[in-house]
């Protein structure tokens, strides 16, 4: 080998770098992140200030009844001079209802209303048993869902998007014969390792910049109690994304080098972009089963979103996340390793689709 000829390390940076700077001097992919970005912010803004608003029930006391809804978070109160001022408010649609001393036992109160009582009233006066929870601390679904969804969407995207480009990227390159020029420079080892580490870095920064977005939006909307829920959570969606994107850019450049033609991009990947949506299509239907979600969190595939969302609902134990992180990188490892051999058997190989056995045979 020449003296001057770049070392694998440096051949595959710039590869990297190659691969990079095309995205990032493309004016379709700098248009779609910044919608991406800014859909993401409306989003979080939306959601936050769409809870804060004020949805309690209005009712006007007088100084007597006062004392009979306070501290309640679903009773938004007026205290006003007397009865006859509290019967104004409701006859002007002010308030909901009014509270007025006076009525049998065991109240000594009267509600006075328009058309109906309101139910936040009534059973604020009414005499209710003990409740005793044996899950105090359990998450709400919606809340559950929304967390559950946000992961899958995200993971689904950036894989997807981000897989469907390399593949287009390798199969460019064999159609062009750009391929052979660029082998006669760098190794094929070193080529496929800077696609993927190139493209990491890409679909890393959307990562890093989509969590930037939900903790200025949580903090701006002042929901520092979910933000701090969701802090453990999009660490840990953060590693474990960047291991399993790798896992799935390393297979997606091997399927596409498989082939020839844009035209059959989808016969090699269609499996892997199925194994991108499960994750996103489980969250949707079994985010409240745990025995699914568990499951998930220890494949390899959609241990990225599965994970997460156990942390965020205090179901995994401390020593999960770190065995599925394991789990996690000796698949990445194997994945690359037969990745690597399927693109190199079949990187130069013109024509025809090569089967897989062929890829794997050499």
């Amino acid at each position: 080998m020449n003296a001057s000829a770049p070392s694998f390390t440096q051949s595959t940076w710039l590869v990297a770098e190659r691969e990079v700077g095309a995205k990032l001097r493309s004016k379709a992919y700098l248009i779609s992140t910044g919608l991406l970005f800014v859909l993401a912010l409306v989003g979080v803004l939306w959601g936050g200030f769409s809870t804060q608003s004020d949805n309690r029930t209005a009712v006007a006391v007088t100084s007597e009844t006062a004392v009979a809804v306070a501290g309640n978070p679903a009773l938004k109160a007026t205290e006003v001079a007397d009865a006859a001022a509290a019967r104004a408010l409701v006859q002007d649609g002010t308030v909901a209802a009014a509270l007025l001393p006076g009525g049998g036992a065991p109240f000594g109160y009267t509600v006075l209303a328009k058309d109906s009582a309101p139910n936040a009233l009534l059973q604020t006066l009414s005499l209710t048993p003990q409740v005793e929870l044996l899950d105090p601390s359990g998450t709400n679904p919606a809340l559950r869902y929304l967390v559950a969804l946000g992961f899958g969407i995200i993971f689904f995207m950036a894989a997807l998007t981000f897989g469907s480009t390399i593949a287009q990227s390798v199969v460019e390159e064999k159609q062009t014969r750009v391929v052979e020029l660029l082998i006669s420079a760098v190794p094929v080892r070193a080529l496929l390792a800077g696609k993927v580490i190139g493209n990491t870095i890409l679909a890393m920064g959307q990562i890093i910049g989509l969590a930037a977005i939900a903790i200025v939006g949580l903090t701006v909307t002042g929901q520092s109690e979910l933000l701090g829920g969701l802090g453990a959570p999009i660490a840990w969606f953060a590693v474990f994304f960047l291991f399993g994107f790798i896992l799935l850019a390393a297979l997606f450049a091997a399927a596409a080098a498989m082939v020839s033609r844009m035209e059959d991009i989808g016969s090699t990947t269609t499996p892997l972009t199925m194994l991108v949506m499960a994750p996103y299509v489980l969250v949707i239907f079994f985010n409240d089963n745990p025995l699914v979600m568990t499951i998930m969190s220890y494949v390899p595939f959609s241990a990225p979103v599965g994970m997460p969302v156990r942390i965020f609902l205090g179901d995994a134990q401390w020593w999960e996340p770190v065995l599925s992180l394991v789990i996690m990188l000796v698949t990445c490892a194997a994945a690359i390793w037969v990745g690597a051999k399927i693109y190199q058997n079949s990187l130069l190989r013109m024509g025809a689709r090569v089967k897989l056995s062929e890829a794997l045979a050499g």
